[in-house]
């Protein structure tokens, strides 16, 4: 079977095969069909069902590269996704707004529907929990939602922080005061806030007291206003720590809380204070539960087929057990 879409543009020819054809190349590869440019018109053959999907694929990136995306081997994956549960429709909801412009000018944006979802619910919602694996932005987006409301003087402070719990290691060894003891589980929110503010800026906003990035511990006995506080890593924390971090909130402030439930570092007989309010908080107003899945996953495609590959162990495992 054959398929015809017509190119208006020679541009978004150009954007939608990618350099050296690579996005093509992949669509290919994925839907088995073979894809070519004839005089300003793409002709898709293969297996009928396969062409009507690629078809659609086609469609709905030129309706990404349409809104100015520059299209990518990820977002030729994560359509070819949605076109094969039915939700190819859905890519337009993809280009809305930049959340937020990094320090060397780079526009912030969800790349997924899960990701949007996640943002819109932080742009909603008083508080704001966002699970989901690794590599699905929740901390980055979290961050950039943080920068845009303190350049948009919504809010006064930016405070960062997550539960000091290593991941199989002892860090309580490591040379140096209190700060370079904590600054190792502290990093990857360092390395968000340099990106979206370049590192002069944010040692300005630290010096003036306007970031804060510390240990979970140090939230006993504040009342943060006007703040917008992440708390990363969540599912590390222990029920009695969220419920001392959520009732630490003040006047005018925001609460994002990230976390992974499938890597919990906790002790086996310790339960998790992420997974708890996940239930207790579910359908209370202004607060919004969003769960992102590997589909949602911007890193390096092997990412994604590590933590699918873990899914189902663990699937496999506790099908065992039982």
């Amino acid at each position: 079977m054959e398929q015809r879409i017509s190119m208006e543009r020679m541009e978004e020819a150009i954007n939608l095969f990618g350099s050296f054809d690579e996005n093509i190349r992949l669509l290919e590869s994925e839907l088995y069909v073979t894809v070519v440019n004839r005089g300003g018109e793409l002709v898709i053959s293969g297996d009928v069902e396969q062409v009507m999907l690629a078809t659609k694929a086609v469609e709905a990136l030129l309706t990404l590269s349409a809104k100015g995306e520059v299209i990518n081997a990820q977002h030729v994956r994560y359509v070819i996704g949605l076109c094969r549960s039915g939700q190819s429709d859905r890519v337009a909801e993809l280009t809305q707004d930049v959340i937020c412009i990094t320090s060397k000018g780079r526009p912030v944006k969800p790349k997924t529907i899960g990701q949007k979802q996640y943002v819109d619910s932080i742009l909603n919602n008083t508080v704001t929990i966002g699970v989901g694996p690794a590599g699905t932005g929740k901390t980055y987006l979290a961050v950039a939602a943080a920068v845009a409301a303190f350049r948009d003087k919504q809010i006064n402070r930016i405070i960062l922080t997550r539960p000091a719990v290593e991941a199989g290691e002892r860090l309580g060894f490591l040379p140096g005061d209190l700060q370079s003891k904590v600054d190792p589980y502290l990093r990857p929110l360092y390395d968000a806030l340099f990106d979206m503010l370049g590192a002069e800026t944010y040692q300005k906003y630290l010096e003036r007291g306007n970031i804060e990035v510390a240990p979970l511990a140090y939230m006993r006995g504040r009342t943060l206003d006007d703040s917008f506080i992440i708390l990363d890593e969540a599912q590390n924390t222990s029920r009695e720590q969220m419920k001392m971090f959520l009732t630490r909130m003040g006047f005018g402030s925001k609460v994002v809380i990230t976390g992974d439930i499938t890597q919990i570092d906790l002790p086996g007989d310790k339960p998790s204070g992420l997974k708890e309010a996940m239930k207790v908080l579910r359908g209370v107003e202004g607060v919004g539960i969003s769960e992102l899945s590997q589909q949602d996953v911007v890193r390096h495609v092997m990412v994604q087929r590590i933590i699918e590959a873990y899914a189902k162990y663990e699937e496999r495992k506790g099908g065992g057990r039982k």
